[in-house]
């Protein structure tokens, strides 16, 4: 880290030296010195950096390059901050005096603090001559770390899932048979323990998952426990989850709720129920003393999983329970070799030359799952016909590993794979530290994260988002991040680190000062925080322990007003910071203290309850990424026009009701000029008036990728489609017409070739015909566009179509998907087509079909004729549909929908959602009564 840290100052000393900054002769001798002897260690620091950890002097050594590198950087941008305040506010008759005059004062301050740097340099260069002929490196050349393209190699990423079933069979055979079979009388507790790193997560959520299972239990719910587990967090969590998978309301007040509430909440929930419960990762006795006492033991034959990694917690769980305990071993010699190629090499063998060094290093990682895939991960981007890079690997590995503390010798092999990073990423890895455990990495989000802290470097013909998005495909495959849900288009959405590589990252950060977390304990007050991560809480007593020298401030769950109130005075005291997130925070006015942070090109304020921007955010002129979704802020300051740098801008909120009214999502008001904002890459959501020439402005940003404009009018739509012809980098368009107008798009001939998600609102005057020549499109959604013609004749060639759906979208009396067609398409929703009776799906149609929702739809006669024929279906819902549909599949036409694992019928009654499961019986007979009436909004039904 210390050849990123090093990397980041000379891309700021550069410019400085080269560029329109006038400085002193001997200022300017005292900053080339700094970048010659920093760019003299460069090649260097890559085999340190590896190195530091088994070699205590170069450990410190390398420390101090670390430290000497980021001081820089803070005296430069302290020099800059100065430079802008001198340079800002002066009347024209005496600005050029006094900035001369103040000018000379920073520069004489800046010498002061870069001869402290240099006098330092020259002590820590010795060290590098020193080091430099020890480890052999010439002085000069590329940094031996190299950088890997990232590529992109999405089905590469999911090799770990796949390998992760080596071995599986058996131990979850055994597992199933205890949950369904035998004595079902009482509750019973099966634990599965055993170290880190042997899959114990993964053989219980297959079992989870497994559709006898599914079947067999009512209720299902998976929570995450984890070593610093707060209970009422974790009872809100089950609560949740129990309420959802059965598509009930959750509790409105369960965030207020104190633990015995939430106890007894569940507790009634599961009452004369039978349930399955997954509690993974149990680090104590104390834990499970919390959770058990919540779970009726009813004679249902419920039953609760675990895993653990200690053998006391699994046999204290079963105490009383009469449940079962299941040790689980490491992989075979077989399974192990099985699943090594498979990662390394994407095949069943391994090349010959290279058979006794994979054996060698296999015999090191002694079974362990975790461990095989990680090495692996490393050895996958190794040329298979250079086998001196693979001896060297076998020859690095820790003698450790042949102890037997095998979770220090797991974590050496993953600290390996981290050392093995390109200098580009591990930044960016280790950046990730800032999330708390188990929680959901949205790669929308770190990619405008890691280009505002200024890991992601330029690459000629790519965008710097294409870049990062690179780095991104590059730790998935990797296996350092796990992906947890994906885009219609098979993109990654959200991720997650392992625990493993979470306590890896996190120790690294503590000793580089990297990023701090405010849950770690043992931080010294002298320490320099450059990045903070608050976690639920900070103290007015904390703020000065984190300093001011902040370059990053993020926020995960901070829900009281204190810590607002000390998380600004943070703010205030920060005024290097790059990136702040404030998601959540309790603010109902735009904080002023924002608008001193110069150097601030990432804002988001997310689910705030701000109404207004100030005039004065025009002073934030470096800003890249504004996040004001969940706001309530309808109109922008003509402010907003001076931030030339802007690449998001997102502006809106939903609406919440039962079922979406017309006007759900509210943007803000078109802003006149907005066309200057040239580098923009997302615009949403941009509400269109009588007058305001938004349309001829937005023709401008050719650059947008996304951009979503409402409130249009049937005059707006001939020049609406010139517009739309000029923006050849789009990917996603929203449009929505005014209420009660029309979209006419046949003026469209010249679509944006590469559109891939398309939303159209409103009642379309016919079907754009010029969608059939879309074929990088992936998503299509009609909302309230009547369409008269079958929408399915003009998508169904689309190569590339995941997702359709139809809400007040046609009304027609018959839908067909004809054989053959569709061929990739995975989801599909219905929702209030009034006069549809029939929905037909020929044979070889939607093969890949795996989700299909109808609601509303009150003449349809029956389930779609072959959907039989599905056998990729796995869910199946309907909502308010009419008994006549209902009763039938639940009787003598279920053999229909037998094959789909979750079959659902969901009604809105007095302004409560009532769920049922389809099982073959009779709901009403089976459940006795319909539900307790509990307001659900649009929002948490999330049905789609």
């Amino acid at each position: 880290m210390a050849e990123c840290a090093v990397a980041f100052v000379l891309d700021k000393l550069t410019p400085l030296l080269e560029h329109n900054v006038n400085l002193m002769k001997d200022v300017k001798q005292e900053v080339e010195f700094v970048r010659d002897e920093l760019e003299r260690m460069t090649a260097f620091l890559s085999v340190a950096d590896a190195a530091e950890d088994s070699d205590p002097e170069l450990k410190v050594w390398v420390k101090q390059v670390r430290d000497v590198a980021c001081e820089t950087e803070d005296i430069i941008d302290d020099f800059m901050l100065q430079l802008h305040y001198t340079n800002a506010g002066c009347p024209a008759f005496f600005h050029k005096l006094f900035f001369s005059i103040t000018n000379l004062r920073t520069q004489y301050e800046i010498a002061s603090k870069i001869k402290t740097i240099k006098s330092r340099m020259t002590y820590i260069a010795e060290g590098h001559r020193r080091y430099r002929y020890k480890f052999n490196i010439p002085n000069h050349g590329s940094s031996l770390s190299g950088g890997i393209e990232a590529i992109d190699r999405r089905g590469d990423a999911l090799l770990l899932e796949e390998g992760e079933l080596v071995g599986i069979d058996h131990p979850k055979k055994h597992i199933v048979t205890w949950l369904v079979e035998g004595d079902l009388s009482g509750l019973k507790v099966v634990a599965v323990v055993g170290m880190g790193g042997l899959g114990k997560t993964t053989l219980v959520k297959k079992v989870f998952d497994d559709s006898v299972v599914n079947k067999h239990f009512k209720n299902h719910a998976w929570i995450t426990v984890s070593q610093s587990f707060k209970v009422e967090e974790l009872l809100k969590d089950t609560i949740r989850q129990l309420f959802d998978q059965m598509k009930l309301p959750v509790p409105q007040d369960v965030t207020t709720m104190n633990s015995t509430r939430l106890k007894a909440t569940i507790k009634d929930f599961l009452r004369h129920r039978r349930y399955v419960l997954v509690f993974d990762d149990v680090w104590s006795i104390q834990a499970w003393e919390a959770i058990k006492h919540v779970l009726p033991n009813d004679d249902q034959g419920s039953r609760v999983i675990l895993t653990t990694r200690l053998m006391d917690v699994a046999s204290s769980c079963i105490v009383g329970n009469d449940g079962y305990v299941y040790e689980l071993n490491p992989l075979s010699k077989e399974e192990s070799w099985i699943l090594f190629c498979h990662k390394t090499f994407q095949r069943n063998s391994c090349p010959k030359h290279l058979i006794d060094i994979c054996e060698n290093i296999l015999r090191r990682c002694g079974g362990l799952p975790l461990a095989i895939v990680a090495i692996s991960g490393v050895l996958s981007t190794k040329r298979e016909n250079n086998i001196d890079d693979w001896k060297m690997l076998s020859y690095g590995l820790s003698s450790e590993l042949e102890g037997n503390d095998q979770l220090e010798s797991i974590r050496n092999i993953l600290l390996l794979s981290f050392n093995c990073l390109p200098c580009y990423l591990k930044p960016c890895f280790m950046y990730l530290s800032n999330y708390p455990e188990d929680h959901l990495i949205e790669h929308n989000t770190i990619i405008r994260q890691w280009i505002s802290e200024g890991f992601v470097k330029q690459k000629q013909g790519r965008t710097l988002e294409e870049v990062a998005q690179g780095y991104l495909n590059e730790l998935v495959n990797k296996s350092l991040l796990r992906p947890m849900k994906t885009n219609d288009d098979g993109s990654v959405k959200l991720s997650c680190i392992h625990d493993m590589y979470h306590e890896i990252i996190l120790s690294k950060s503590r000793d580089q000062n990297f990023m701090t977390t405010t849950t770690e304990t043992n931080i010294m007050r002298s320490k320099r925080v450059r990045r903070l991560s608050v976690h639920g809480m900070l103290r007015n007593s904390e703020v000065k322990r984190y300093g001011a020298r902040l370059c990053s401030l993020l926020s995960f769950g901070v829900g009281d007003l204190q810590s607002t109130s000390s998380i600004l005075q943070l703010v205030k005291s920060s005024r290097m910071l790059r990136v702040l997130d404030l998601t959540g925070l309790h603010l109902e006015k735009f904080p002023e203290v924002i608008l001193e942070l110069l150097h601030l090109r990432y804002l988001c304020l997310r689910n705030t309850g701000i109404k207004k921007l100030p005039g004065s955010i025009k002073k934030l002129h470096k800003l890249e990424m504004l996040d004001l979704k969940g706001t309530y802020i309808t109109e922008l300051p003509i402010g907003i026009l001076k931030l030339l740098n802007l690449r998001q801008l997102l502006v809106y909120h939903h609406a919440l009701d039962s079922y979406t009214p017309y006007n759900y999502l509210l943007g803000f008001k078109a802003l006149k000029g907005i066309g200057c904002l040239k580098y923009l890459e997302k615009l949403c959501v941009i509400e269109a008036y009588p007058g305001s020439e938004v349309l001829e402005e937005i023709a401008t940003m050719t650059e947008l990728k996304r951009v979503s404009v409402t409130k249009l009018r049937v005059e707006d739509c001939v020049l609406l489609c010139s517009t739309i012809e000029n923006l050849g980098k789009l990917c996603s368009l929203g449009l929505r017409a005014a209420e009660g107008d029309v979209l006419d798009l046949q003026y469209l001939t010249s679509p944006p070739p590469f559109l891939q998600r398309l939303y159209l609102g409103g009642q379309l005057a016919n079907f754009p015909h010029w969608i059939q020549s879309l074929r990088s499109l992936v998503k299509v959604y009609f909302r309230w566009s009547r369409l008269t013609d079958d929408p399915l004749e003009y998508l169904q060639d689309l190569p590339n179509l995941v997702h359709i759906e139809l809400i007040e979208g046609y009304i027609g009396e018959k839908l067909r998907f004809k054989a053959g067609k569709f061929q990739k398409l995975k989801l599909i929703g219905f929702d209030k087509l009034e006069a549809l009776e029939l929905v037909i799906i020929e044979d070889g149609a939607t093969p890949l079909l795996e989700k299909l929702i109808i609601q509303r739809c009150n003449l349809l006669k029956s389930v779609p004729l072959g959907i039989e024929r599905l056998i990729n279906m796995k869910v199946l819902e309907f909502f308010d549909m009419p008994n006549e549909f209902i009763l039938p599949l639940s009787g003598n036409e279920y053999w229909k929908i037998a094959h789909i694992l979750e079959v659902h019928h969901t009604y809105l009654r007095n302004g409560c959602w009532e769920v049922y499961p389809l099982d073959g019986t009779l709901a009403r007979e089976k459940s006795g009564k319909l539900g307790t009436p509990i307001v659900k909004t649009q929002e948490q039904r999330n049905w789609l």
